[in-house]
């Protein structure tokens, strides 16, 4: 194992923490954060806002980040000890000491997409409870080993679909869950398209990036400045499907939610995207597709409209701008999740909700009318579930039917032709070749 830096952790005990009536520590769930990127660092200081919980660990292969996740862990029960000091956050270079540490009851997982395979199962056979940023895995094999490995062990698993802990995306659910939309006949989702920036010339690796452990097990490729940092990292094949599986999940998610056949029903999937045959990128830029369902539910999955200021902020190929500036509103819909019934449809997104008639949206739906879990804090709740062992309002299996849409939906459109998929079997239907899609090869020495 590659070394660590370690601080000897300790609990703040409730005496020291008499500043809001903080549970003791033995009632508190301690966590430990693999992966302190932009997604780390926002999971972690949510987990932490809860009284529930006290981070006591940190890892990640960058020493910067790493050693700031500390500070900013250390400064945080700082400010609620009565001394006003904290050195008690562990800080680890390799995941798998992290996971070696018996006392740490739930890991946060948030490495790049390529890793979340091999540490979410990991982390499950040591016996954690863990928040899994989405999507599972970078395959429908991962997905599935992470899936299984949550049952087999007994643990505790949120996925990190944060919008399943918003009062918007469970109204509109509930409504068309409840029937107030009348039959379900289409479901529209869309979410920001992919891109691809200019190759970038070998580089020297930064001193105190383990670049070696960041590429784990996907293809080792030399070193530049750019594919390891967003955006880029999501529009690389060997770390990413893509947006069209890694933001997809969020809305495809909030599909299933409403309707919930969307991820237990067999269909067939057919559609169009365009891969970059210029610059460092390889993932799905743009794309349409439908999903067809038995009777006559459908639901069109695109990218989203525009303006793309934040894609083409990166310096994005010309030829990526220009499949941007073809995407128009007549073909691709709008940025969200639309249930389209026969009396009615009800529109969200992270910014807003919207229904015709208007009137849906002030009804006053009885509780034992499509109930669904209300979580009004996606942390707060994977913290309860773990000290309930009950599952959370995003389980394993709601992540894994919704990470599995998103790769077929990719393995189709790269085939470029239509797949039927059974979700019971798990297997595309007399497909072999998309079927062998389902797995990657792994670097030695990492496995699932």
């Amino acid at each position: 194992l590659a070394g660590a830096a370690v601080a000897v952790p300790w609990l703040v005990m409730a005496r020291a923490l008499g500043k809001g009536g903080s549970r003791p520590a033995s009632e508190r769930v301690t966590v430990g954060v693999i992966g302190t990127g932009v997604r780390g660092m926002a999971n972690m200081q949510g987990t932490m806002r809860s009284r529930l919980s006290q981070v006591t660990a940190v890892c990640d292969c960058r020493t910067r980040r790493r050693k700031a996740a500390v500070a900013k862990v250390n400064q945080f029960y700082a400010e609620q000890t009565d001394r006003g000091t904290y050195r008690g956050c562990g800080e680890y270079h390799d995941f798998r000491e992290l996971l070696g540490r018996e006392e740490i009851d739930a890991v946060l997982v948030c490495p790049p997409d390529h890793w979340h395979g091999v540490i979410a199962t990991r982390a499950l056979r040591a016996g954690k409870d863990l928040y899994c940023e989405k999507p599972f895995g970078l395959t429908i094999t991962e997905c599935k080993a992470i899936r299984d490995a949550v049952r087999r062990y007994g643990r505790v698993f949120q996925t990190g679909t944060q919008q399943r802990s918003d009062a918007r995306f469970r109204l509109a659910c509930r409504l068309a869950r409840g029937g107030y939309l009348g039959k379900i006949r289409t479901i529209e989702v869309a979410v920001p398209p992919g891109g691809s920036i200019p190759r970038q010339p070998p580089a020297p690796v930064p001193p105190g990036f383990d670049y070696d452990m960041w590429t784990g097990p996907a293809p080792l490729h030399p070193f530049d400045s750019r594919r390891c940092e967003w955006l880029a990292m999501y529009w690389i094949y060997d770390y990413c499907v893509g947006f069209i599986a890694n933001w997809g999940v969020h809305h495809l998610d909030i599909a299933q939610w409403g309707c919930p056949e969307v991820g237990t029903e067999p269909f067939e999937l057919e559609g169009t995207g365009v891969l970059p045959t210029e610059g460092m990128c390889d993932t799905i830029m743009t794309w349409r597709c439908q999903l067809r369902y038995a009777g006559d539910l459908r639901l069109s999955y695109t990218n989203s409209r525009g303006p793309f200021g934040w894609q083409k902020s990166q310096g994005v190929t010309e030829e990526c701008a220009r499949v941007l500036d073809a995407v128009t509103p007549e073909l691709y819909h709008q940025q969200g999740c639309r249930f389209i019934g026969e009396e009615g449809w009800v529109h969200v997104s992270r910014r807003s909700i919207a229904a015709e008639p208007k009137s849906l949206l002030s009804v006053n739906i009885p509780p034992d009318r499509a109930p669904l879990e209300e979580s009004r804090d996606h942390y707060e709740n994977f913290l309860q579930s773990v000290l309930t062992r009950r599952d959370p309002v995003a389980p394993v299996e709601a992540g894994f039917r919704a990470s599995v849409l998103g790769n077929v939906a990719d393995i189709a459109l790269r085939l470029g032709r239509k797949v039927r998929w059974d979700p019971t079997a798990e297997q595309f239907v007399g497909d072999a070749e998309a079927n062998r899609m389902q797995s990657r090869a792994m670097r030695a020495p990492w496995t699932l």
